[in-house]
C-alpha cells in the first residue's frame, strides 16, 4: 500500500489538489501496481515563513516573490 505525503504551499485549490491525487494515484497503480483504493495520500498545507529554500525563508526569497503572491491571492 502506497502511502504519499505531498506538501504543498497553502493555497492551490480542491480542484488542484484532486486533479493531482488522481495523476499520483493511476501512476501508482500503473507503476508500482497498486490497487487503486491502497493508495493513500495525505496534503500537507505549508505557509512560507516556515519552508526555506538554500538557506532563505520562501516568505523572503525574491526569486518565489510571485509564485508566493499568487497562492496568497487564492
Amino acid at each position: 500500500m502506497p502511502n504519499i505525503t505531498v506538501e504543498l504551499l497553502r493555497g492551490r485549490t480542491l480542484e488542484q489538489r484532486r486533479e493531482f491525487a488522481k495523476a499520483v494515484a493511476d501512476n501508482a497503480v500503473e507503476i508500482l501496481g497498486a490497487r487503486r483504493q491502497d493508495v493513500r495520500m495525505v496534503f500537507t498545507e505549508i505557509t512560507p515563513d516556515i519552508v526555506a529554500n538554500g538557506g532563505v525563508l520562501a516568505s523572503e526569497d525574491q526569486s518565489r516573490a510571485g509564485v508566493v503572491a499568487s497562492l496568497a491571492d487564492d
